[in-house]
């Protein structure tokens, strides 16, 4: 649509402008054509994203077909039903299975032929591909626009600044442009931080020396083609990877795509054991991380209902959301720890009876601190080969340095326990400790929101080191994709080098060189990709929007009992229609901002929940987070 006059200051003028032009800017268009009036004029919307609109980066629709979406077909949608709260009507739409069901009905699609042929093969239970989830939203956003009740002025552009005024806000785009309205919603998603120290230290390095380096950043937006190939007859050349979290098993994917080589099922493998046929192509990929191993994967079907705390009960944490002052790493992590323990010791003793002394479940109930918990999980263990520890989890060998063959050892004991937990994902004692931390994280996360906890505990545990034992136990990665990956590792194309891993640069051999002290191996090469996300952490953001309003002072950083953390603060929101605000932006001085409300991930401090995806017959805080947006717009237009 063309922009209206302009206001009085040469901007072009609309009801709303919306930064972001992914599924949290689609659901705030989505939920202003359910709100309004079918006889009101329709609502003047301008969607500003600087790579795609409707999909923005996270699902742009020109990514590889290998980067996957790490929750099933048939728990996605970006249509609110009644399971969320909000005072706006529920307007059921089609989930993407819906979608991608009518898409191959109609035998094509203005995208390409991939999103038919995409579609055709999908079923509930798949991930689906990133990008054809990007194409849903796409569509679903047309499908706004078509009910005649918004118009959408699309700019592919970069937004640096929001400045507001009487009457409203004006968005600055990097090439000058500006767009005003009573409304601005701010809908980033995932935006990435600066480049640390480091890495603008190995980005010198490399160009110093000739070498390649891929930084930290969203995959799509990375140049994999620095990954050599080996070519026929020579050394296959090495490649150093840091990070094993859901970026690498994307980055694994595509790479092997590119190589040529295959995957075959092992015969007669209960667990759907792979075998990599490799091509040639292959260089050997020498990864690491903190831990030093990759995220468990989810289960074969995707979803399972997650653990019950015995310790951890709902009553125990209503008692310590009444009071204040708690440390989770004191107070709070050892019911938690109990809890793992009781999860991998009742699945071992249901699976294999003989493997756990009987009075276990006595002697875990009497155990209270953490190293009485790992007493019970060593001496009630009656096969070594299922021994566990719970500080296994941040370090698989207890900060223990460990021979070469060791490590091995380790990485295999991984490779087998992966396997069984996907396809025995009842039984296993492993998955059975991956579902307790599904129970148990958003607990944890509503102390912290709730103030609990300690400011220093609130940023530096929650939102720190068990953030991180959260996205390794239940954020993980696709089963299918995590058997292509042990499979690499089984064929010696994947190396894992060790945890606590440090990078270093060689200037005497232009080599950048990775350590593990944990397992003792250290290796150079000319290349080192990061397969990693900078993400999430406002207060060192790359994005020039959200750097300008904190320099400032239009904006701050929602503090925890005095204790910066690394999200925006923003205004609480009510399901109310007589609320005029709710998520708006907040400044230094502690004002509120009524022309400017913030959704999703860089406020998800303050709206937990609304990193996450919408699931069908699930409250959505991503939902409800666009219908409080969508009022206000209507309200002031």
């Amino acid at each position: 649509m063309a922009a209206s006059a302009g206001s009085a200051d040469g901007a072009a003028s609309f009801d709303a402008v919306i930064v972001g032009g992914g599924p949290r800017g689609v659901a705030t268009v989505l939920r202003l054509a359910a709100r309004v009036d079918s006889d009101a004029p329709p609502v003047r919307v301008a969607i500003v994203d600087a790579v795609e609109i409707g999909a923005g980066a996270t699902w742009r629709t020109d990514q590889p077909a290998a980067y996957l979406n790490n929750t099933t077909a048939a728990t996605t949608t970006i249509h609110p039903d009644e399971s969320t709260p909000m005072s706006g009507p529920a307007a059921p739409g089609p989930d993407l299975v819906a979608w991608a069901a009518s898409v191959v009905d109609a035998g094509e699609h203005a995208t390409g032929a991939w999103v038919v042929d995409e579609a055709a093969t999908l079923h509930g239970d798949d991930f689906p591909t990133r990008r054809l989830q990007g194409a849903y939203f796409r569509d679903q956003l047309d499908a706004a626009i078509a009910s005649g009740r918004v118009t959408v002025d699309e700019t592919i552009g970069l937004a640096i600044d929001v400045r507001s005024h009487d009457g409203g806000a004006t968005v600055v785009l990097e090439d000058g442009r500006e767009l005003s309205a009573p409304t601005v919603v701010l809908a980033q998603g995932m935006v990435q931080a600066q480049p640390t120290t480091e890495v603008a230290a190995f980005t010198a390095f490399a160009e110093r020396h000739g070498l390649a380096y891929v930084g930290p950043g969203m995959p799509g937006e990375q140049d994999w083609t620095l990954v050599p190939s080996a070519a026929p007859g020579t050394e296959r050349p090495v490649v150093l990877v840091r990070g094993l979290g859901a970026t690498f098993f994307d980055v694994v994917g595509d790479l092997v795509g590119r190589w040529g080589g295959s995957f075959v099922a092992v015969p007669g493998d209960p667990h759907g054991r792979l075998r990599y046929v490799p091509s040639g192509r292959e260089p050997r990929l020498v990864a690491s991380s903190g831990r030093g191993l990759p995220y468990r994967a989810k289960p074969d079907g995707g979803r399972v209902a997650p653990g019950t705390p015995r310790y951890a009960t709902p009553e125990r944490f209503a008692r310590w959301e009444a009071s204040t002052g708690f440390n989770l790493r004191r107070d709070v992590w050892p019911v938690l720890a109990r809890d793992f323990a009781f999860a991998h010791l009742d699945a071992l003793a249901r699976a294999r009876p003989d493997a756990v002394a009987p009075g276990w479940l006595d002697a875990l109930d009497a155990a209270t601190d953490l190293p009485s918990i790992e007493r019970v999980l060593g001496e009630w263990t009656l096969d070594e080969r299922e021994l566990w520890h719970v500080d296994w989890l941040r370090r698989p060998t207890r900060g223990k340095p460990v021979s070469a063959e060791g490590w091995a050892e380790i990485v295999q004991r991984h490779v087998d326990d992966e396997l069984a937990s996907m396809t025995e994902s009842a039984m296993s004692p492993r998955a059975a400790v991956n579902r307790m931390m599904q129970a148990l994280r958003g607990q944890v996360v509503r102390l912290a929101l709730r103030g609990a906890l300690t400011g220093k505990s609130a940023v530096h545990d929650v939102f720190g080191w068990f953030d991180g034992d959260g996205l390794f136990l239940a954020s993980g990665p696709p089963a299918g994709r995590t058997r292509e990956v042990l499979a690499l590792i089984e064929a010696g194309v994947l190396d894992l080098l060790g945890p606590e891993l440090t990078i270093e640069r060689d200037e005497s051999s232009g080599l950048f060189v990775a350590t593990s002290p944990i397992s003792g191996r250290s290796e150079s090469a000319p290349v080192l990709v990061e397969t990693r996300m900078s993400k999430g952490r406002v207060g060192s953001t790359s994005d020039p929007l959200l750097q300008s309003l904190l320099a400032r002072g239009a904006a701050r950083l929602h503090a925890f009992a005095g204790v910066e953390g690394d999200g925006l603060d923003t205004s609480p929101a009510l399901v109310d229609e007589e609320s005029s605000t709710g998520h708006n932006l907040v400044s230094a001085s502690g004002d509120l901002d009524p022309s400017v409300v913030v959704l999703g991930i860089p406020a998800s401090t303050t709206q937990p929940g609304s990193a996450i995806g919408a699931t069908p017959g699930k409250p959505s805080p991503l939902l409800a987070g666009a219908d409080v947006a969508a009022k206000q717009i209507l309200l002031r237009r």
